[in-house]
C-alpha cells in the first residue's frame, strides 16, 4: 500500500451526508473519495497557476498576439472584433 498520512477536516453536515451516500453508492471509502477530490482539485489549480505564471512571463516580455492573429481567432468563432 502506498505511503499516506492522516489529515482531519471539518465538513458541513450536509456535505458529509452526501459523501456518505456517494461512498455507499460507489463502494469506495469516504477517505478514498476525499483524497481523490483533493488530488483533482490540486492538479487543476496547479495547472491554472502554471498557466497564469507563463502568461505573465509572456506579457512581461511583450509577447502579445498581433491584431491579425486576434482577427483570425475571432473570425474562427464567427465574432466581429470591431
Amino acid at each position: 500500500m502506498p505511503e499516506s498520512t492522516t489529515m482531519t477536516i471539518r465538513l458541513p453536515p450536509e456535505l458529509k451526508a452526501r459523501l456518505d451516500q456517494l461512498a455507499g453508492a460507489t463502494r469506495r471509502s469516504k477517505s478514498f473519495l476525499a483524497a481523490e477530490a483533493i488530488r483533482e482539485f490540486i492538479e487543476l489549480n496547479e495547472w491554472q497557476v502554471r498557466e497564469l505564471r507563463q502568461a505573465v512571463r509572456e506579457a512581461d516580455a511583450g509577447d502579445f498576439a498581433t491584431p491579425e492573429e486576434v482577427g483570425t481567432v475571432l473570425s474562427k468563432w464567427g465574432v466581429n472584433g470591431d
